[in-house]
């Protein structure tokens, strides 16, 4: 599959883990459609580990545990496709999955035509209990090869957490997104340390193979299976805002039949869906600024028809200023341009002048431009 823009939707994972079964999916789908997740963009439904029994049928085919899912997988698909939604699952590239159920290891192709039966049309493909001599781009090259070639179309949602340095190979398996990191929790120094981790691979996202920081903690408030303290309100804007710009597919994790409305605000930001969704899929830029360090962070991003996305990020408990110059993005005094900034979040309209944008940032809180290039 080729994705043109990074893939939305949401995944089981954070919130549930093993604790799923077909009614919360029933419910989580119903709610999707019921609060405008799925006309904003999140269109995949994903149910990730410990779904399956424990051991393969006597035909080698994987089985979905009928205490959890009564009425199979297609039952679900079925379901899910009727809201108008797509149909994820997960396996993965080891003997075991992460929390030890059947892997996918010598039976890519067998399990991919099983996928395809179902209905599916997203598959998450871990790396827990790989082989240890096998190259890890090997492995997903084969379900990526066997996903092309089972008869339906099926995202390959590569996570193998940027091990074996997956940036440099990921292309060539056909899958159309990649986990760069470790696994995120529900805390600030999570977010802040992923951030971290993206410096230098912001070259390898981009059209087709999207660089994925790992599924949203929005709205989970320190509860669920990744639950640790938690985070505020402002925190989760500010991780949202930097998912989004940095191009990073949006796949929610909190419980979507019970968000808050500062929960489904952030999550249903247009805007920010929209620079998120840019059909460029252009690299960010980290710039310099002027006074700024690990606790200040800016991006500015090229998008569709000249208009430059700029995220300005506060990462600590500490009031500070963010301050850059327009050289940074191509716009020098010399052009005779400047830039007719909107806060996405406030609205908040303004022409920078002298060629310097400066904005006082709260305690972890951020703001984010979409700006258009006019006359100084």
């Amino acid at each position: 599959m080729l994705k043109l823009t990074p893939p939305m939707g949401w995944n089981s994972w954070n919130t549930f883990g093993e604790s799923i079964h077909e009614q919360m999916i029933f419910e989580t789908a119903d709610a999707m459609v019921e609060t405008g997740l799925l006309d904003c963009g999140y269109d995949y439904l994903v149910i990730d580990d410990c779904w399956s029994l424990r051991v393969r049928d006597e035909k080698e085919r994987l089985v979905p545990d009928p205490e959890k899912f009564p009425h199979g997988m297609k039952a679900i698909a079925d379901y899910v496709h009727a809201k108008g939604l797509k149909f994820g699952m997960y396996s993965c590239a080891g003997n075991l999955t992460c929390a030890g159920y059947p892997g996918s290891f010598e039976h890519e192709f067998l399990d991919a035509q099983t996928f395809a039966g179902w209905g599916v049309d997203f598959l998450k493909y871990d790396y827990c209990y790989h082989s240890p001599i096998i190259p890890g781009k090997y492995l997903y090259r084969r379900m990526g090869t066997a996903l092309e070639n089972c008869g339906r179309d099926i995202l390959l949602s590569a996570c193998s957490w940027g091990a074996n340095e997956t940036h440099e190979w990921i292309k060539e398996t056909g899958a159309s997104m990649w986990r760069s990191t470790g696994d995120i929790a529900d805390t600030w120094e999570s977010v802040k340390h992923l951030v971290e981790c993206q410096e230098k691979l912001h070259p390898y996202n981009g059209v087709g193979c999207f660089n994925d920081m790992d599924m949203l903690i929005v709205g989970m408030y320190g509860k669920g299976n990744v639950g640790v303290t938690g985070c505020t309100d402002v925190q989760y804007k500010t991780h949202f805002s930097i998912w989004a710009l940095l191009g990073s597919p949006l796949m929610i994790g909190c419980d979507v039949r019970s968000m808050t409305p500062q929960t489904k605000a952030i999550l249903t930001n247009k805007e920010l869906i929209r620079i998120n969704q840019d059909g460029a899929g252009r690299q960010p830029v980290k710039l310099s600024g002027i006074w700024a360090g690990p606790d200040l962070v800016m991006y500015s991003r090229s998008l569709v028809g000249g208009d430059i996305a700029i995220g300005l990020f506060n990462m600590d408990g500490n009031e500070r200023e963010a301050r850059f110059n327009l050289d940074e993005i191509g716009l020098p005094f010399s052009t005779g341009r400047t830039l007719k900034m909107k806060e996405v979040w406030t609205g908040e309209e303004y022409v920078v002048k002298n060629s310097t944008v400066a904005k006082r940032l709260q305690p972890y809180d951020c703001a984010v431009y979409r700006a258009q290039v006019v006359d100084a």
